[in-house]
């Protein structure tokens, strides 16, 4: 077994996650290690397929534009989707190229939850440990903080970003800033303003231990640059491979961009509208500060991959993301919300973009049919190794279409439930070539409010998307086009879910709370608040119950 990675710094977001930075100093004496190349993945959060100024030129906008200079260095993915629609189903999914029904993860973990990803997965970091690569991770977790469900113990490290802040970011409705009346009291449930959590503060977290709480967001970006260059480098001087995964906060509330020098508090902010496009350019610049890093030390043995974990949170309005010409129309003139935690394009299909000189063809496009699980086969491809053979994936080998253009990819791709209408994970929506079928819809708060009742559909809706991008008009129930459609669908949805219901690796997540499983530096103070950097509460030595679970030891 792999031995446990060395977290460097970690911090939290607020209403995502804990914050790891582990490194795996495990298989140096590898033969032939130095020969695979290096990966970094940058996972955005909440991000809107129209957030990346290259997805739509017309606009003419100026957020992006070293994330466009690398989309003309290398490979931009125009039809690239999130496994699911919400945080922890997406990054659980990424990490084990299986879909939530598969590995258990099928809706997020909350700030008491006990376990996390199941011990009975295999990780893309941990197969990777087992043939000699460094590795390490920046940023937002959200798979488990106790234990061993930790990034420490899973090949990676961990964020977490629920918890509160002493100069909050922007949010709708703006939170309140940590309560410092008294002792910690424990309270797994969040105050009255939704979202906002005032009575633990955001922890900051370095190898098993928090070492500030609450952290201060307002330098999180620079903390994120300042930790991802030294990793880069540090693998460069050990003569390792490497794979650097790097969960962004942004674009996830609380918003945290520079502020003006007459604004030194949110409040002052001269315009809201303005704060999402700031946190859009302050997270272009961080991902150009990670490539300079990487194109200093091994330009041409390093992939570089960003994307998005999932679309905007609607529901933040003028804090949320742009979606491009993917609206849902067909949901929105039914009121309610067709991005994040939907099945609608706007949910689920992200800013992609592929960066490898010399092996990834400059200033190409690929409308290839793909999905975040496809991260694990194709760098486990590039890597020369065999994922285990006792388990199903779901994602698949994109190697030829980075490297050689090829443009076929996924003949079916499923999206799962993922908080608005239906049971957590069910393989209710179903994307083919160009068409689009949803058995569900609805449910899912907009801007404003309105949610949309929940729909069953017995006859799915069939959306042609090559000629409605917006998802507006269904196909007609009665035409060729449709039954056809149909037909292939419904034979193909049977199968995978026959399949996943005889698959003896399916595993089970256990989603229970405790209230003393909440990250806590020290219960005697107000919001569990320290500030003494190398001491702190020891995430690791937590009692854990690890009830329905199976140690792995292939991890």
């Amino acid at each position: 077994m792999a031995e446990p990675f060395t977290l460097f710094l970690l911090t939290g977001i607020l209403l995502c996650g804990l914050l790891f930075h582990t490194v795996s100093q495990h298989g140096a004496g590898v033969d032939n290690s130095s020969e695979r190349p290096n990966f970094i993945i940058i996972l955005a959060d909440d991000i809107g397929w129209g957030d990346l100024d290259a997805n739509q030129p017309e606009e003419k906008a100026n957020n992006t534009p070293y994330l466009n200079l690398m989309a003309k260095q290398g490979l931009k993915l125009t039809d690239f989707h999130s496994p699911a629609s919400t945080c922890s189903p997406s990054r659980a999914a990424i990490l084990t190229g299986r879909y939530g029904l598969r590995n258990g993860v099928t809706h997020n973990f909350a700030v008491g939850s006990v376990a996390g990803l199941p011990l009975s997965e295999v990780t893309l970091p941990k197969l990777l440990q087992k043939v000699g690569y460094y590795t390490a991770m920046i940023g937002k977790w959200h798979l488990g903080h106790n234990g061993p469900y930790g990034p420490t113990n899973r090949g990676i490290p961990y964020s977490n970003d629920m918890g509160c802040t002493d100069i909050p970011g922007y949010n709708l409705p703006q939170c309140l800033p940590c309560d410092a009346s008294g002792p910690q009291v424990f309270r797994l449930k969040r105050s009255v303003h939704e979202g906002c959590y005032s009575k633990v503060g955001l922890p900051l977290i370095e190898n098993n231990s928090i070492v500030e709480q609450p952290l201060d967001l307002w330098t999180l970006t620079e903390q994120y640059k300042s930790a991802a260059t030294r990793i880069i480098h540090n693998a460069r001087k050990r003569g390792q491979p490497y794979l650097l995964y790097i969960a962004l906060a942004h674009m996830h509330v609380p918003l945290a961009p520079p502020l003006p020098p007459d604004a030194p508090t949110t409040a002052h902010h001269r315009s809201d509208d303005r704060v999402y496009s700031a946190s859009l350019r302050e997270m272009d610049s961080l991902v150009w500060a990670i490539k300079s890093a990487s194109d200093d030390t091994d330009k041409n043995n390093t992939l570089i991959w960003f994307t998005g974990d999932n679309g905007p949170w609607e529901k933040k309005c003028q804090y949320a993301g742009s979606v491009g010409p993917f609206m849902g129309k067909w949901q929105t003139s039914r009121g309610g919300g067709s991005a994040k935690q939907t099945t609608w394009e706007g949910g689920h299909r992200v800013p992609t973009v592929a960066y490898w000189p010399g092996r990834i063809p400059a200033n190409t496009t690929n409308s290839a049919l793909l999905s975040g699980m496809d991260i694990f086969p194709t760098l486990l491809s590039l890597a020369g190794v065999t994922p285990p053979s006792d388990r199903r994936y779901d994602g698949i080998d994109a190697t030829n279409i980075l490297l050689h253009g090829e443009q076929t990819g996924h003949e079916f791709l499923f999206h799962p439930n993922s908080g608005a209408a239906g049971k957590f994970g069910d393989l209710q929506t179903v994307r083919t070539g160009r068409h689009k079928a949803f058995y569900i819809t609805g449910a899912a708060e907009s801007c404003g409010g309105a949610t949309g009742r929940q729909e069953l559909h017995d006859k799915p809706l069939i959306f042609d998307l090559e000629c409605d991008e917006a998802e507006e008009a269904p196909l007609e129930v009665g035409t060729p086009e449709y039954q056809a459609v149909a037909e292939r669908i419904a034979r193909r949805r049977e199968e995978l879910l026959w399949d996943i219901a005889t698959d003896k690796s399916v595993s089970t997540a256990d989603y229970s709370t405790e209230a003393s499983a909440v990250p806590c530096c020290d219960p005697r103070q107000p919001v569990c608040r320290c500030h003494s950097l190398g001491r702190g509460w020891e995430l690791a030595h937590r009692n854990t119950r690890t009830k329905g679970q199976k140690r792995s030891t292939q991890m």
